[in-house]
């Protein structure tokens, strides 16, 4: 997460007092604290940081001390003791627990403030409902809210810290994984009102039962004056019951309900869905009011039920109501990443513009190492309750610290603050008076090599700079959810030792996501070792970039003088290969060890070292210069299957076996792994030193054990570019393959096998899904298109096509005709293009 920047004056000794810790020695000034750190890698001024040195399963805060120390930071919040001697003039707080060191900041800062603070939680719609409230709201209050979906532990606490004297709303979401988490978010918010969304199965793992799960997003509402919710659903009906017993003799609580079928404050009489609309009809005080909305989904119906609710206990007229309600815009949930003009890549969030999703922005631009190049578009922050010199100062310092080059700000207060960015060291600043202006002088010819973050508020329409910018590609797209590669990290991270390495491959085009932007999200998280096919595979992630170590399990004799130069990794799996490489260190004259990985054959019977074969290799590595083994490894041939499992046992006891044998020729450590992603579901105690996490990754678990954990990764869609009616008898496609039955609607879509849509889908063997409905593909796949049966749907000309993802799953295809999910993912081919988005 981003640092959090407060105004408010908070030094390091009243922050001591205030989370009841210790000093490990008296510091020797006072500091002046600005700015809270949980992320060593989102350091933006050192000076003003505390550093809180969160402990977690596998990654230690108290690891990241001296890299902070080294570069300026003097102030830490600690649960461990420290060599203080080694950090002079830093000042250490000791605590029990630095997450809830955290909390109590932000709870004694909550308390300064008497405005009106809107709890929301439930299942699902909490982000949805909050940014609605704040673009319904923001004409009568300065309102501060979560960022994004700051809804965690340490999400709330970062969120309500953001809190200043000028606000005069507060809306925070909330969100749990296990009982009592809720009370301590409830004394960090202190909602004065409370908006239950709804409540369902998603995330019942920590609960008893979703009655169990509902008492405990209750507990935030308890302090509440109001709470609003849905009466019709039975769970939190029924368990609201429970607190209004509680409440029975404090007349400060009371329920705002809502319900389509029985008693309630605003009965919801009807609801009428036309193109693109709904007509809400509630009944509130024994009037009929009709309220449209631009949205038809069930989910956004009920979310704008819950944001009229709130708006009408508020004292808001109808005709207000009505009237913002209608302008309802969609709440961009997730910025994109996609290639642009001249070799740049963009990076899409021209849908809302705030502190808050600007500082998130901002990081995830600095987090990007293809080009050194880095330009910020940027439209006036609109709403933020701030002095406006004040607000476009904080903007300065953010951008002052985000290694930007060059900034295009957009709109008058940008135009009247100019020189706050012109006086910025190193930053190239152009300013126009709105978006039009800046489109008639606006080259792409001027972007090259550089990336790009386009951040703007809706009213600004930077979509059509968006346009200007990306590469111009077909109409297919493969979408990678760079948020799901993290849960799917995290998933088997979650299963391993605290000490256990993380490799990751990304061979193949990360399994044709994109290598780069998968290594670069897997560095950022922190995995210990990259894998690749290919040589020429590693030099592409070198040249972007990417500083992890990377490992080569194919390499040629030819690129061995590549693999030096790039610092590549090889795998070593014959003597000849041992021997040829060895012999080009000694040519490039390399100094020092030069690292290597050992492949041992187990019972795959492909590549590696024998069994009859390690006396030969450890009287060699024993006489050997110039190398180092990092790691010896093997690969399981069915680590998936139960019906294989003695083999694979058998697999892991030889390599335990190998494996030591070689290490006792050799007089240092060496990492051994031989789990793959199915082997760490499967056979957690042989995770060794390292494990490799593979299609695991990209959400597809080959054990089957993990599926309702994963995410899926991928999304690969394209358009009906056409639909036409065809008569009983008629022929579809090459060969006349495809036979009309019947009368027939069928729709041509723009995706054929040149992009990976398998020919053996023909003939309907395969489906894709529009408008929520299976649609079959009839004929033979051609080259760039296939055709749809398209009778019984109602679609037009330009709708989406799902190929795959969560609701046609890769797997699902895969099975289909009889192939495996890695040859359909590998399939996909580079003219598709690419979009890579963070939630």
């Amino acid at each position: 997460m981003p640092p959090v920047v407060i105004t408010d004056i908070y030094n390091i000794i009243k922050i001591k007092e205030i989370v009841k810790g210790q000093f490990l020695k008296m510091p020797e000034r006072d500091d002046v604290i600005k700015h809270l750190l949980l992320d060593s890698r989102m350091l933006t001024e050192a000076e003003t940081s505390l550093f809180f040195a969160i402990e977690g399963k596998r990654l230690d805060g108290h690891n990241y001390i001296e890299e902070l120390y080294t570069k300026g930071v003097r102030n830490f919040i600690v649960s461990k003791k420290i060599n203080i001697d080694t950090y002079p003039g830093a000042a250490f707080v000791h605590v029990k627990d630095t997450v809830t060191a955290l909390q109590t900041l932000a709870a004694s800062h909550r308390q300064r403030f008497d405005a009106p603070v809107i709890g929301v939680t439930g299942s699902n719609g909490k982000t949805i409902v909050k940014e609605w409230l704040f673009q319904l709201l923001s004409d009568d209050y300065a309102i501060v809210r979560s960022p994004k979906s700051y809804n965690s532990q340490i999400g709330v606490p970062l969120s309500v810290w953001e809190m200043h004297d000028f606000h005069e709303m507060g809306i925070f979401e909330a969100g749990i994984s296990e009982p009592g988490e809720m009370d301590k978010l409830e004394n960090v918010i202190k909602p004065t009102i409370g908006i239950f969304t709804n409540i369902g199965e998603a995330h019942n793992e920590g609960f008893l039962n979703i009655s169990h799960k509902t008492k405990e997003k209750l507990k935030l509402f308890i302090n509440c004056e109001a709470l609003i919710y849905c009466k019709d659903s039975h769970e939190i009906n029924q368990s609201i019951g429970e607190i209004i017993q509680h409440r029975i003799d404090d007349d400060i609580f009371k329920t705002f309900t809502w319900s389509y079928n029985g008693d309630s404050d605003v009965r919801i009489r009807g609801i009428h869905k036309a193109a693109n609309k709904t007509y809400i009809i509630p009944k509130y005080k024994d009037r009929l009011h009709e309220i449209e909305i631009p949205f038809t989904d069930e989910a956004s119906i009920e979310n704008a039920i819950h944001c009229i609710c709130l708006l009408i206990y508020l004292g808001i007229d109808f005709e207000t109501i009505a009237k913002r309600m209608k302008g309802l815009t969609p709440v961009a949930m997730r910025l994109e990443m996609k290639k642009a003009v001249n070799n740049c890549t963009l990076i899409n969030d021209a849908y809302n513009s705030d502190l808050g999703s600007l500082k998130i922005a901002l990081d995830f631009l600095k987090q990007q190492a293809t080009y050194k190049q880095k330009t910020l578009i940027l439209s006036d922050i609109l709403e933020s309750g701030k002095n406006e010199m004040d607000l476009y100062s904080e903007v300065g310092e953010m951008i002052a610290n985000s290694d930007i080059n060059k900034m295009i700000g957009i709109g008058p207060a940008l135009v009247r603050q100019k020189k706050i960015f012109e006086n910025l060291n190193d930053l190239e600043y152009h300013n126009f008076p709105d978006t039009e202006s800046c489109l008639k002088e606006l080259e792409a010819d001027t972007f090259q090599f550089e990336t790009i973050l386009i951040k703007g508020a809706r009213s600004f329409r930077f979509e059509r700079i968006s346009k200007l910018l990306e590469e111009k590609a077909h109409e297919t797209v493969f979408e990678i959810n760079l948020n799901a590669i993290r849960n799917n990290l995290k998933v088997y991270q979650n299963l391993l030792h605290p000490e256990t390495k993380c490799m990751a491959m990304v061979k193949a085009f990360a399994y044709g996501a994109g290598a780069y932007e998968i290594a670069n999200i897997l560095e950022f998280n922190r995995v210990d070792y990259i894998t690749v096919a290919y040589t020429d595979e590693g030099v592409q992630l070198r040249k972007a970039g990417i500083k992890l170590p990377i490992m080569v399990m194919n390499p040629e004799v030819r690129s061995f003088e590549t693999i030096i130069k790039y610092e590549l990794e090889p795998e070593i799996y014959s003597f000849r290969i041992l021997r040829k490489f060895v012999k080009v260190l000694r040519e490039m004259g390399v100094r020092g060890s030069f690292p290597i990985h050992l492949k041992l054959d187990t019972g795959m019977n492909r590549l590696g070292f024998l069994e009859e074969e390690l006396e030969s290799l450890s009287n060699k590595l024993k006489k050997m210069k110039g190398i180092e083994v990092k790691s010896i490894f093997s690969h399981l041939a069915a680590a998936e299957s139960e019906h294989h499992d003695e083999f694979t046992w058998s697999q892991i006891e030889r390599f335990d076996r190998m494996s030591k044998f070689l290490m006792s020729a050799l007089d240092y450590p060496v990492l051994r792994h031989i789990l793959n992603s199915s082997g760490i579901v499967r056979f957690t105690k042989a995770q060794f030193d390292m494990v490799r996490i593979g299609l695991g990754l990209y959400g597809i678990d080959p054990s089957g054990t993990l599926n309702d954990k994963l995410e899926t990764v991928g999304r690969l869609r394209s358009v009906v570019s056409q639909i036409r009616k065809i008569s009983t008898g008629d022929t579809i496609g090459y060969g006349r393959s495809g036979v009309a039955e019947r009368d027939m609607q069928i729709g041509i879509i723009a995706i054929g096998y040149a992009d990976g849509l398998d020919r053996r889908f023909s003939n309907g063997v395969g489906h894709v899904i529009v408008n929520g409905a299976e649609a079959k593909i009839v004929g033979s796949v051609c080259m760039d298109m296939a055709m749809i049966d398209l009778t019984d749907i109602e679609a037009e000309e330009g709708d989406e096509v799902l190929v795959f993802g969560e609701e046609n799953t890769v797997a699902s295809m895969a099975e289909k005709i009889g192939c495996i999910p890695y040859e359909l993912l590998t399939g996909i081919s580079a003219r598709v293009k690419r979009v890579y988005y963070s939630e």
